[in-house]
C-alpha cells in the first residue's frame, strides 16, 4: 500500500522496527544444531622413548625462535628470512586473510541491509502528451537469525579462519624445519670436504713416497697404479660433494625467499653436537601442534556445517521496508504528499524437496565424522613422529659413540699397515686396505652425527616447534 509518510506514520514505522528486532532477538534462542565438543580420543601419560628427556618447560616450548637452541648465529639470521620472505608462506599468509574476511562476509549476515535508489521516466503513448515520472526511495530488508543460521555461518567461518592460521604456523614450522635440515647438510658436507681435502693431500704423499720407491726398484708398478686409483677415487668423492653442496645452499636461498644467483654462505665449521630437546607431556603436543590445531578447528566448522544444513527445516522470515517520494513533475518530488512508504513481513517455507534437505544434513554430518577422524589421525600420526625423533636420538647418540671407536679404531690400523708398508714387511694393498676403511668410518661417523643432528630437529617440528599452545580460535 502507498499513502503519506505523516510524523504518526514514522513513529508507527519506528517502533514496528523495533517491536521486529526486539522479537528476533528473542527468537534466536530457538537456535539449532549440536553443540560443539572437540572429538575424543585417548593420550597415553608418558612417550615410550622418554629416555633420559625431562618435562619441557613452558619458556622452552612456548618461544617461536626454536632455532636458537643450537647456538648459530648463521643459521638464526637464515631462519629469520623465512617468515618474512618465503613465497610460500606469503601464500599461505594471503589465505588467512581471505578466511578472515569470509568471517566479516557472514558477521554482515547479522545487520539488515539498506540500499536506495533514483530514477526519472519521460513516457508517451500514441495518441496521449509526454508524462514525467521521478523516484527518490531507500529500501531495507532484514532476515531475524530465528534458527541461528546466521549463527552457524559465522561459527564456521570462524573456524576455518583459525584452521587457517593454523595451516599458516604449520607451514611456517616446516620451513623453519626444512631450513635447519638443510643448512646442517650444508654443514656436513663442508665438514666431508674437508675431510676429502685431507685425504686428497695424503693420498698424493703417498704417490709420490710409492713412484719414488719405484724409481729406486723398492716397489711394483702395480703399487703405483693402486696409489694413483686410491688418488683419483679420493678426488672424485670431493667432486661429489661439491655438487651436493651447491644445490644445499640453491635450496637454502629458495627456502629464504631469495634468488640461488645472488645467494652464497661460506663454508662453515664442523657440525654441532645435536641438543638435548626437552620433550614435554604428551597431552601438550594436542596444544602446541599447528597440524593438530588445524584438524580440530575443521571438525569445528563441519560441525557448524550441520547446524546451518538443519536449519533448511524451517521457514525463513524477512522484514522489509522501504519509503521515499514519488512525483510526476521533478519540482515537486520533495514536497509534502509526495511521500510513499511500504512495510511488512514475508514467510517462506519449502513443503517438499525430494529429500533434498534431509541428503544435506546427512551430507553435513558425515563431514563431521570425516574430520573427526581425521582430527584423530592428526593426533596419532603426531605421537608416532615424536616417537621416531626420540628413538632416532637415542638410538643415534649410542650408534655416534661406537662409530668414534671405530674411528680411532681404523687410523690406528692404517698406520700400522703403513709403517709395515715402509718397512717392507706388507704389500700395499694393505695401506690401500686400511685407508678405505678408515675413510668410510670417518664418512659413517660424520653421516651419524648429522643424522643425529637433524632428529634433534623433527623432534623440535614434531613437538609443535614455536607453537605457542592457543588454539587460533581463542587468540
Amino acid at each position: 500500500m502507498k499513502r503519506s509518510l505523516t510524523l504518526p506514520g514514522m513513529m508507527l514505522l519506528t517502533a514496528c522496527g523495533l517491536f521486529l528486532t526486539a522479537c528476533g532477538l528473542f527468537l534466536t534462542a530457538c537456535a539449532v544444531g549440536p553443540k560443539y565438543q572437540r572429538p575424543g580420543l585417548s593420550v597415553p601419560s608418558a612417550y615410550k622413548e622418554d629416555g633420559a628427556w625431562q618435562p619441557a618447560r613452558p619458556a622452552e616450548l612456548g618461544r617461536t625462535a626454536w632455532w636458537r637452541i643450537y647456538n648459530d648465529p648463521v643459521l638464526d639470521a637464515l631462519e629469520q628470512q623465512v617468515a618474512v620472505s618465503n613465497q610460500t608462506l606469503k601464500a599461505d599468509a594471503a589465505a588467512y586473510r581471505q578466511a578472515e574476511y569470509a568471517v566479516a562476509t557472514a558477521q554482515a549476515g547479522f545487520f539488515p541491509t539498506v540500499s536506495s535508489s533514483a530514477s526519472g521516466t519521460r513516457a508517451r503513448a500514441r495518441a496521449a502528451s509526454a508524462a514525467d515520472t521521478a523516484n527518490l526511495s531507500a529500501d531495507a530488508s532484514w532476515a531475524p537469525d530465528i534458527w541461528g543460521r546466521i549463527r552457524d555461518t559465522v561459527a564456521e567461518q570462524r573456524a576455518n579462519a583459525g584452521a587457517s592460521k593454523a595451516d599458516l604456523a604449520a607451514a611456517t614450522l616446516s620451513a623453519q624445519g626444512a631450513l635447519a635440515v638443510d643448512y646442517f647438510q650444508l654443514r656436513g658436507t663442508d665438514e666431508l670436504e674437508r675431510l676429502l681435502r685431507r685425504t686428497v693431500a695424503a693420498d698424493a704423499d703417498t704417490l709420490r713416497i710409492v713412484t719414488n720407491q719405484y724409481k729406486a726398484g723398492a716397489s711394483a708398478k702395480a703399487d703405483v697404479l693402486q696409489a694413483q686409483a686410491q688418488l683419483d677415487a679420493a678426488r672424485s668423492q670431493l667432486a661429489g660433494a661439491g655438487v651436493q653442496r651447491r644445490q644445499l645452499e640453491h635450496a637454502l636461498a629458495v627456502l629464504a625467499g631469495r634468488a640461488p644467483a645472488g645467494f652464497s654462505l661460506a663454508p662453515q665449521g664442523d657440525i654441532p653436537p645435536a641438543p638435548d630437546v626437552p620433550a614435554g607431556v604428551p597431552a601438550a603436543l594436542l596444544q602446541r601442534r599447528p597440524d593438530i590445531a588445524a584438524a580440530e578447528r575443521r571438525a569445528a566448522a563441519a560441525n557448524a556445517a550441520i547446524g546451518v544444513a538443519e536449519t533448511a527445516y524451517f521457514p525463513d522470515l524477512t522484514l522489509a521496508a522501504s519509503g521515499g517520494y514519488s512525483a510526476s513533475v521533478l519540482a515537486e518530488l520533495m514536497r509534502t504528499g509526495s511521500e510513499v512508504w511500504s512495510l511488512g513481513p514475508s514467510l517462506a517455507f519449502t513443503l517438499f524437496d525430494g529429500g533434498a534437505r534431509t541428503a544435506a544434513t546427512g551430507s553435513a554430518r558425515a563431514a563431521y565424522d570425516q574430520q573427526a577422524a581425521l582430527y584423530r589421525a592428526a593426533v596419532l600420526t603426531a605421537f608416532q613422529q615424536v616417537e621416531d625423533a626420540l628413538s632416532g636420538l637415542r638410538i643415534l647418540g649410542v650408534q655416534e659413540k661406537i662409530q668414534a671407536q671405530a674411528v680411532r679404531d681404523a687410523a690406528a690400523a692404517r698406520q700400522i699397515a703403513l709403517n709395515q708398508y715402509r718397512a717392507g714387511t706388507v704389500a700395499y694393498t694393505s695401506v690401500v686396505t686400511a685407508e678405505t676403511q678408515e675413510l668410510a668410518a670417518r664418512q659413517t661417523d660424520l653421516t651419524v652425527r648429522e643424522n643425529r643432528l637433524i632428529a634433534s630437529v623433527q623432534l623440535i617440528e614434531a613437538l609443535g616447534g614455536g607453537w605457542n599452545g592457543k588454539t587460533p580460535d581463542k587468540n
